[in-house]
């Protein structure tokens, strides 16, 4: 009986250990893929970077203007000191808290809100998934990282086939990410002043009177004929009446 309950159990731990890789497998395939695209709109050159372990998430730090040597450091030290109780689980926080700050910038430059971080706390692979195939496009004029000044934390490395993380031509240059000396890409126009509109000038106090309207010539009316004065009648030859005698 104990050796049939021996052989039920290490088959049972087979089967769970085999299932727990299969699941493990399939979570880095998805995860690589997604972030393959995330690395296409960055711009990362060589689609090999996002399936190489540890390493894509050096470069996904490395995008969210952390130290990419931190990732590294993070899991290096909970794999060599994991076995430890309290030390190896707060290693192991450490290390999903710089992955969650760089997710934190990169959804900035994919035009995500902080809020979003909530999602990628609780599924990683869901926020993978829609940051990579969404339309955002990758845009590095955001507010400099609050730790853009700290040597430790901030990204200072150059890598090949990564472009840098100063913002591109196109968009306002970053002072607090910005080297000393930065010039823009060639080529690139900064935008024209937008002209000022011309001066308002307010119509005078009196008001201008129209002009007059041209008006037709007008012919006077020709003038009505005199009338005239009848002929006089002729003159009489006889000579005058003797005047009459007064009466008695």
């Amino acid at each position: 009986m104990s050796d049939y309950s021996d052989g039920a159990s290490i088959a049972a731990f087979a089967f769970l250990t085999v299932f727990g890789l299969v699941i493990a497998l399939a979570f880095y395939v998805i995860s690589s893929w997604f972030l393959m695209k995330i690395f296409d709109k960055a711009g990362v050159q060589g689609r090999w970077r996002a399936w190489v372990p540890i390493y894509n998430y050096m470069v996904f730090s490395k995008l969210g203007d952390l130290n990419p040597w931190l990732v590294l450091i993070a899991i290096g030290a909970s794999l060599v000191l994991g076995w430890i109780p309290v030390l190896g689980q707060l290693i192991g926080v450490a290390a999903f808290v710089v992955t969650l700050l760089a997710a934190w910038r990169v959804g900035l430059k994919l035009q995500k809100e902080a809020v979003w971080l909530i999602l990628y706390f609780f599924l990683s692979l869901v926020w993978l998934g829609i940051n990579a195939f969404d339309r955002s496009r990758w845009n590095t004029a955001v507010p400099a990282a609050p730790w853009a000044g700290n040597g430790f934390l901030s990204d200072r490395t150059n890598w090949a086939g990564i472009p840098s993380q100063v913002p591109a031509g196109g968009y306002p240059a970053n002072p607090a990410t910005s080297p000393a000396g930065y010039a823009p890409p060639a080529g690139y126009v900064p935008p024209a002043a937008p002209t000022a509109p011309p001066a308002y000038a307010p119509p005078s106090a009196a008001p201008t009177a129209p002009p007059a309207a041209t008006q037709p010539p007008v012919t006077p009316p020709s003038a009505a004929p005199e009338p005239q004065a009848p002929p006089a009648p002729p003159a009489s030859t006889e000579p005058p009446a003797a005047p009459e005698a007064p009466k008695p």
